[in-house]
């Protein structure tokens, strides 16, 4: 398999959300390319866990706590990693959050704009200026969700703050088109992570991906130059993942009401027309 050109020995790259889950394994995954690495978390005792897992290895590995909704720490992570790598050459702004909340419950869509969206545009503002001063190939990769394509109903907020995050990703990758820097957005399917239910990781189900083979899914796509990577899992397949987008989607076009694949009026309708449906 061709390996993407900013995977390459004395890189650096910035992992947000990196003490566990999808973000460590992309920091293992980085570090197998022989890569330095920041880690950034608000989860010390996982930060300090993680930290453990590199430090056996040459390449430098430095850890940063910090809360990704909050403005000044974005200013003060530069500082420190401007200090201690000089540069950045893939940024992996994947630190997210899901809590259930009502629509009369500020503080739930506040906490999960904040953390969701918010460390995603900050992230961008405070370290893009620093890899397009690169001359050589860097990347930025965006964690982003199925929930904020199909809109499944039951979580508003979540579903909101990473469709913002996917159009935020595609203006993105438009506006460095012409540039070294590559854009992708990840956009996981059921993988076994603390975020999703997996405390016990003995217990993963069968239908679930590893976290690992993520990263694995994510660095064929980059090498593949895709911008969407959108990962099937062991339930769902990448051709019922691109039906059900469609069905979506078709719900404007077709002028249906929103969220029609779970309405009792049309899911017969929508399960036929996915039997049916080749892409």
């Amino acid at each position: 398999m061709a390996i993407p050109a900013v995977f390459k020995a004395g890189n650096t790259a910035l992992i947000t959300g990196a003490a566990s889950g999808i973000g460590l394994a992309v920091a293992k995954l980085c570090r197998k390319h022989g890569m330095k690495l920041a880690l950034v978390d608000r989860n010390t005792d996982s930060l300090a866990q993680a930290k453990t897992i590199f430090e056996k290895d040459e390449a430098k590995t430095e850890t940063f706590a910090m809360d990704v909704s909050q403005p000044n720490e974005w200013t003060d992570l530069r500082s420190k990693v401007e200090s201690k790598f000089n540069r950045v050459d893939f940024l992996m702004l994947n630190a997210g959050m899901m809590l259930k909340g009502e629509w009369d419950d500020m503080m739930y869509f506040q906490k999960i704009f904040s953390t969701n969206l918010g460390g995603v545009t900050m992230g961008i503002a405070t370290f893009l200026p620093l890899l397009r001063s690169s001359a050589e190939p860097t990347s930025i990769v965006i964690t982003g969700s199925k929930q904020g394509i199909t809109n499944p109903p039951g979580n508003p907020a979540y579903n909101a703050s990473k469709a913002a995050v996917k159009s935020l990703a595609e203006s993105l990758s438009y506006e460095l088109r012409a540039t070294p820097t590559s854009v992708h957005l990840l956009v996981p399917g059921w993988t076994f992570t603390g975020m999703t239910g997996g405390g016990n990781l003995t217990d993963k189900p069968d239908g679930a991906w590893w976290p690992e083979q993520v990263a694995e899914h994510l660095e064929k796509k980059m090498a593949e130059n895709r911008f969407y990577v959108i990962c099937p899992d062991n339930d769902v397949t990448e051709e019922k993942d691109k039906k059900r987008m469609l069905w979506t989607t078709g719900d404007a076009v077709n002028g249906r009401p929103p969220l029609s694949r779970w309405r009792d009026e049309y899911k017969e309708e929508a399960e036929e027309w996915m039997n049916k449906q080749q892409v």
